[in-house]
């Protein structure tokens, strides 16, 4: 019983976390591509400001490792 609970609730933190993670690099890279249109910055510029920003990165991979923890707790 308390193990059920505990995996209900690892997989309840596992989804706000995806969610937190998520709205916020999607706000960053709004963000960014506001102010690349005030800069007036070409479309090309831009994209690889946005494939290129470390923070950007680092989200994208702890959204990819928090699928694959999500993943083997939903096997378990």
């Amino acid at each position: 019983m308390k193990l059920h609970f505990f995996k209900v609730l690892d997989q309840q933190d596992l989804k706000l976390s995806k969610k937190l993670i998520s709205s916020y690099k999607k706000r960053l890279e709004k963000e960014i591509l506001e102010r690349s249109i005030k800069l007036k910055m070409p479309q090309n510029k831009f994209e690889e400001i946005i494939n290129n920003n470390n923070e950007l990165i680092n989200l994208k991979k702890a959204l990819e490792d928090l699928e694959t923890e999500s993943e083997s707790h939903s096997k378990v």
